[in-house]
């Protein structure tokens, strides 16, 4: 059985007494700041397994970051606990190309309430708090707006600077799956030197002011829209890691 109370304390959150709309959005903004997205099981070669046991274990007792499948997976399960009735949803990433990547590519989530939200703890530098699913409602969040579609069965969410510079992010649908359906496409992430979390360590997190990344060997800082970038030595990484996202790696790999 999932332990709340040691997820909630990694989150630095009380338990909350009932659920509501803005403690699901404290809940996803404390999650943001306190659990790194990070591919670092990824470029270590190390096994990333979908069970809520192992989850937690990684997340929670040893304090480590993950990607998509981990975060929201887990994200999920802690939510059912306290209550919220929440749907994994599968999403396409869009590309340069103009098109979207193969289904299970994302795992995003709804939550419902009296209105359903669309929540995401695993896709770095995205929307901050839960965005309401609605179709063509405009959401500003700090520097950034976001707007969700519906041009047919699937939905699309879009990001800009502004409603005139709005991209596609992904497109999801809204049929319910289970996280082991999303196994296969984590496999390949893991192991498949085509994919894009093969091309260099990241680790990222909000912070109070914006996000500190560390991508390869560059520790960049963005605060209140001012950007910084240091280079970082290879033998300064494990430091930077513990220092600035909490995360200390055993030796190995």
């Amino acid at each position: 059985m999932l332990n709340v109370d040691a997820y909630l304390a990694r989150l630095n959150v009380a338990r909350p007494s009932a659920t509501s709309t803005e403690m699901l959005r404290r809940l996803q903004r404390a999650h943001l700041r306190a659990i790194p997205f990070e591919n670092l099981s990824i470029m270590r070669g190390e096994p990333i397994p979908l069970d809520e046991a192992s989850l937690f274990d990684k997340i929670v007792t040893r304090r480590r970051g993950g990607f998509c499948y981990e975060l929201n997976g887990l994200f999920a399960a802690l939510l059912r606990a306290l209550g919220y009735r929440v749907t994994l949803l599968s999403a396409r990433v869009a590309n340069d190309g103009g098109d979207f990547s193969p289904e299970f590519d994302h795992l995003a989530l709804r939550v419902d309430l009296a209105t359903p939200w669309l929540v995401d703890v695993g896709f770095g530098d995205a929307f901050l708090e839960p965005l309401p699913l609605v179709a063509g409602e405009v959401v500003r969040q700090g520097r950034k707006v976001f707007r969700v579609d519906a041009p047919g069965p699937d939905w699309i969410l879009h990001e800009g600077a502004n409603e005139a510079t709005l991209v596609p992010v992904y497109r999801f649908e809204m049929r319910p799956r289970e996280l082991s359906e999303f196994e296969a496409r984590c496999a390949y992430h893991r192991t498949s030197p085509e994919s894009h979390f093969h091309q260099g360590a990241l680790c990222t997190r909000t912070t109070p002011n914006g996000r500190v990344t560390l991508s390869g060997y560059r520790l960049i800082e963005t605060i209140d829209g001012r950007r910084s970038e240091t280079a970082i030595a290879d033998s300064e990484i494990p430091g930077v890691l513990a220092r600035v996202f909490g995360i200390e790696l055993p030796p190995g790999r």
